[in-house]
C-alpha cells in the first residue's frame, strides 16, 4: 500500500468546483431540475463523506429525493466492515437494474469502503453492468470531474486505485441535520487489527490541520449546531503526522474554547492511545460530553494478542478506573466481537467478566465476520456457529440487564437534554439526548426542537429513557 499522504491543492479543489459549474450548465438544459438519491451505509465517517457528495451535487444543480424512480443520479456509499452490510448493498444494487431499465438515462454510482476492495470492484465490473461509476474514499474529492465525464462521454468509470489517501479542504457540504454535525478531524488507520479491513480501504492515518478543523467548528457554532462530533478511525492518534505535532487532548481543549452553546463528542478511541491527559481534559472542558466509546473487543489476553489490539485486559480496566475517578458519571460504550477465530468458550468468559466489572451503558456486539484481505480471514475457526450464537446471546442478555438497570436509575431525575428530533412513536413528540448520549423520548415541546431543555425522566427500558419536558 502507498504510504505517502496526498494533500489535494486548493487549485485542484477549485478545478472540481469548476466541473460542478460545467455539470450545472448541462443540467440547466434539461426539462426540469434533476434529483439525486444518496444512500449511506455504515459509520459516521461515511455519513460525513455523503454530506460532501451532497454538497458537490447541489453545486452541480441537483435537488434531492428519497425515491430511486425520480433520481437522475443514484449514489450508494458503502460499508465493508461486516459481510451482512456487503450483502445488503449488493442486493439493493442488483435490484436497481429494473429501475435503470425504466430510466436508461439514470447514472448509478457506488462509492465508499466496499469499492476500495479489489474483489468487490471486479465483481461490480463483471456482474453489475448497470453501474456507471465506482470510486473509493480516496477519489471522492474528484467526484464532479467523474460525473462530468459520464454526462459528456458516457462509458463506465472505475476509480479505486490503491492509494494512501488524501486530504482535500474546501469541498462543499450539505448537512442532513440542523442540530447535529459531524466533523472529520483525520482519516485512515495505522492499527491493522487482524480482523479489520479499514486500513486497507481508508488508507494510513492523516490529520487535518487544526486551523481547518477549528474554522469548521466555529462556523457550525455560528450556525446554531448544538451537538458536534469529531470523527476519526482513531481520534487519539490525531496530530502525530502534522508538521507541528499536537495531540488530540490539545485539539479538544481548543475546540472547547470556541464560543457558543454546544456539546462536543468524539469517536472512535483506541485503548492503547487513550491517555490520562485525555481523561483530564474531558473532565476539565465543560462542553465535552461525559461519554466515551472505547472498544475493547475481547476480554482475554491471548485473543487480544491475536487480534493485534496492542492492549491487555488489565491495561484496559486500569484506564477505565482512571477515567471513572476523574468523571464519576461517565457514560461508557464499547464494541465486542464474539467468536473470533480460535476463541474458546472459556476465553469468552473473560469478556463477560469485563462487562460485570465495567458495567457499560451500552454495547455494539457482533459475531465475527471474516473480511477478505485481512489476516483473520485465513485463521482456523473451529467453533461451530451455534456455539458462537449461544455465547452472543449470553453476552447480550447480560448487557441488556445492565443497560436496563442503569436506565432505571434515571427515573425521577431531571436531566438537561438536547431536543434533537421528532419521535417516530406517536405517544411521544420529540427525541432528545442526555449529555451522555442516552436516547430520551419526550412528551411535549415541539417548539423547543434544537434547544437544550430540562426533561424529567418518568420511565425507562433497556434501550431508552422516557420523559416530559419541564416548561
Amino acid at each position: 500500500m502507498e504510504k505517502t499522504t496526498t494533500i489535494i491543492s486548493q487549485g485542484d479543489v477549485e478545478r472540481q468546483l469548476w466541473y460542478c459549474e460545467q455539470v450545472a450548465a448541462v443540467t440547466a438544459q434539461w426539462p426540469e431540475r434533476p434529483l439525486a438519491f444518496v444512500d449511506t451505509y455504515g459509520c459516521q465517517q461515511n455519513e460525513a463523506d455523503s454530506e460532501r457528495i451532497r454538497g458537490y451535487l447541489k453545486k452541480m444543480g441537483f435537488g434531492f429525493t428519497d425515491d430511486e424512480e425520480r433520481a437522475r443520479i443514484i449514489v450508494i456509499n458503502t460499508c465493508a466492515i461486516r459481510e451482512h452490510a456487503e450483502q445488503r448493498v449488493l442486493g439493493n444494487v442488483g435490484a436497481l437494474v429494473h429501475v435503470k431499465r425504466r430510466h436508461p438515462e439514470q447514472l448509478i454510482c457506488l462509492c465508499g469502503c466496499m469499492m476500495q476492495e479489489p474483489h468487490v470492484a471486479e465483481k461490480i465490473r463483471q456482474s453489475y453492468r448497470h453501474v456507471d461509476l465506482v470510486f473509493g474514499p480516496h477519489a471522492l474529492w474528484k467526484f464532479p470531474e467523474m460525473i462530468y465525464t459520464l454526462l459528456t462521454q458516457r462509458g463506465r468509470i472505475f476509480s479505486n486505485a490503491d492509494e494512501a489517501g488524501s486530504i482535500a479542504e474546501g469541498i462543499p457540504v450539505v448537512r442532513q441535520d440542523k442540530v447535529k454535525a459531524w466533523v472529520s478531524i483525520m482519516y485512515g488507520c495505522n492499527n491493522f487489527c487482524s480482523y479489520c479491513i479499514v486500513p486497507y480501504v481508508r488508507g494510513r492515518e492523516r490529520s487535518r490541520r487544526p486551523e481547518d478543523i477549528l474554522q469548521e467548528v466555529e462556523e457550525l457554532a455560528r450556525e446554531g449546531y448544538k451537538d458536534i462530533t469529531l470523527l476519526g478511525q482513531n481520534v487519539n492518534s490525531y496530530g502525530k503526522d502534522l508538521e507541528e505535532p499536537m495531540d488530540f487532548a490539545d485539539l479538544l481543549e481548543r475546540v472547547n474554547a470556541i464560543p457558543g452553546e454546544f456539546l462536543i463528542r468524539f469517536m472512535t478511541s483506541h485503548p492503547k492511545d487513550a491517555t490520562h491527559k485525555l481523561f483530564e481534559t474531558m473532565a476539565r472542558c465543560e462542553k465535552v460530553a461525559p461519554v466515551l466509546h472505547l472498544p475493547f473487543q475481547a476480554g482475554n489476553d491471548r485473543v487480544l494478542k491475536v487480534m493485534n489490539r496492542r492492549h491487555t485486559r488489565e491495561q484496559y480496566l486500569e484506564k477505565i478506573r482512571d477515567l471513572k475517578s476523574l468523571i464519576p458519571d461517565i457514560v461508557l460504550t464499547s464494541d465486542i466481537i464474539v467468536g473470533f477465530p480460535g476463541e474458546t468458550t472459556e476465553e469468552f468468559e473473560d469478556t463477560l467478566k469485563v462487562l460485570e466489572e465495567v458495567r457499560f451503558d451500552a454495547l455494539f456486539t457482533f459475531i465475527f465476520s471474516p473480511r477478505v484481505g485481512t489476516p483473520a480471514a485465513n485463521m482456523d475457526d473451529p467453533m461451530p456457529r451455534e456455539e458462537k450464537l449461544a455465547n452472543f446471546n449470553r453476552l447480550t442478555a447480560l448487557q441488556d440487564a445492565i443497560s436496563e438497570e442503569k436506565h432505571r436509575a434515571y427515573v425521577g431525575r431531571t436531566v438537561r437534554c438536547l431536543l434533537d428530533g421528532l419521535s417516530d412513536d406517536e405517544r411521544y413528540d420529540l427525541t432528545a439526548r442526555t449529555p451522555g448520549n442516552r436516547l430520551v423520548r419526550v412528551v411535549g415541546g415541539r417548539s423547543a426542537l434544537g434547544q437544550f431543555r430540562d426533561v424529567k425522566i418518568t420511565d425507562a427500558n433497556k434501550w431508552s429513557l422516557f420523559g416530559e419536558l419541564i416548561e
